[in-house]
């Protein structure tokens, strides 16, 4: 027994028996019909499919652009299953474009894609086979970079001042005919909704055709910072006082001016053009002389917010004389049972008379005509007798009015012994300047 188990013939029969066991195990495949394992035919070939294949270009990258071929391809192998099977799990082969040639033209080329490093027992079938590409020279040129946004998302009434773009210029690499084709590059902001103040962020940059289609180039910095500034608008627009109320006897205004001559509204624009001015009401009733006090500037309406919220306001006055009162043994007291009657009296074509108004200045009666009214007065029948037009004096304060057209307060200046109503109670005038003739 230990002489066959050294023979050679007992070496060459272990080894056979383990070489088959091993060829059994490698071509062990179940029979999935029977139920049963069994084994592949030697020589007999599978097919797989492989997807997404990547696809490598081999090109003078330095100099030219290729486009056209397609990033991913699927390849089917074909061949005996061990080595297909390690094929599909390593992917260890390569798909490419050749393209390498240095006498390449520029234009449209059909070429073929290709496989290596492919075992030699194996077959490829790629899809597509063939594919066409377009082959340019590779251009640099530098652009300048505009902002481009939604306005719609700026709070109401709100405006942009600025938009700063850092950098303001980006270099586009591409083909040659896809450079030419660039119209625009733009920075594009993306921006929330209500925007009322300044905005800092990043921008992607795009590059687009005439149509506005984006373009497949490559930009450097593909992102800039932007700020955007924004204000709400805003008009300026003068301040006028109205005087109100009558003044008291002995008393004469001399002028009605205000410190701040002007004020700025804040608010939409459609808004702010129709107003022309702000208009403060001035009560001169219980004016006593000289004074200066602070009136508040109502908001207009729709308009969002004001410059100032009141005006200084400074008003000179004069004494003026009074008629002399007769002696007290003079006067005839009127029987306690008789009754004072009370008459009235119109007064035409009184003259209105502007107070105050700068020499370089010019100013116009729209209404009345002429400046021109009258005024009814009533009282005891021996006082109105005493009163003629040139006991009463109609004026306007006209001493800080801006060009244009004002609505003003009439002022009356009569004897106190009586009452009035006049005709029009305001007047419509238009201030211009006077041009001076050049020398």
């Amino acid at each position: 027994m230990d002489r066959f188990m050294n023979s050679i013939w007992f070496t060459r029969i272990i080894a056979f028996a383990i070489a088959a066991l091993l060829f059994i195990s490698v071509n062990f495949v179940p029979d999935s019909k029977l139920g049963k394992a069994g084994t592949s035919t030697p020589g007999e070939n599978d097919t797989e499919l492989i997807k997404d294949i990547p696809v490598e270009i081999y090109y003078d990258q330095k100099n030219l652009v290729v486009t056209g071929a397609p990033e991913k391809v699927d390849v089917t192998l074909t061949g005996v299953k061990p080595v297909l099977m390690s094929a599909k799990s390593k992917r260890d082969f390569k798909v490419y474009i050749d393209l390498s040639d240095p006498d390449i033209t520029m234009g449209d080329k059909r070429v073929p894609i290709k496989i290596m490093d492919l075992s030699e027992k194996l077959k490829a079938t790629i899809d597509p086979g063939y594919v066409t590409v377009n082959v340019q020279e590779r251009v640099t040129e530098e652009f300048s970079v505009e902002p481009d946004y939604n306005r719609a998302n700026l709070k109401d009434g709100y405006t942009t001042e600025s938009v700063v773009i850092n950098p303001q210029t980006v270099r586009i690499t591409g083909a040659k005919d896809t450079i030419d084709q660039i119209s625009y590059v733009k920075a594009m902001l993306q921006l929330n909704k209500d925007i009322k103040d300044t905005v800092n962020g990043q921008a992607t940059i795009r590059a687009l055709d005439r149509d506005l289609n984006k373009l497949n180039v490559i930009i450097e910095p593909a992102t800039v910072r932007f700020t955007l500034k924004v204000n709400i608008s805003s008009k300026t627009v003068p301040i006028t006082l109205v005087q109100s109320g009558k003044v008291r006897s002995g008393l004469e205004i001399k002028s009605v001016t205000a410190e701040q001559k002007e004020v700025v509204l804040y608010g939409k624009a459609s808004v702010l053009q129709n107003i022309k001015e702000v208009k403060v009401p001035v009560d001169v009733s219980k004016i006593a002389g000289d004074e200066e006090f602070d009136l508040p500037i109502a908001v207009p309406d729709n308009v969002q917010r004001i410059s100032r919220e009141v005006v200084t306001v400074k008003i000179q006055t004069d004494r003026v004389k009074e008629e002399a009162s007769p002696p007290t043994n003079q006067v005839t007291e009127q029987p306690k049972d008789q009754e004072v009657s009370v008459q009235t009296k119109t007064i035409p074509n009184l003259k209105i008379q502007a107070i105050g108004l700068p020499a370089e200045k010019h100013l116009e009666f729209l209404s009345p005509t002429n400046g021109v009214t009258s005024i009814l007065i009533k009282g005891p029948e021996d006082e109105l007798k005493k009163v003629n037009e040139s006991n009463i004096q109609l004026t306007i304060n006209a001493a800080d009015l801006e060009e244009g057209e004002h609505d003003l307060e009439i002022q009356v200046n009569a004897p106190s012994s009586i009452t009035w109503e006049l005709q029009n109670k305001q007047t419509s005038v238009s201030i211009s300047i006077i041009k001076k003739d050049e020398t």
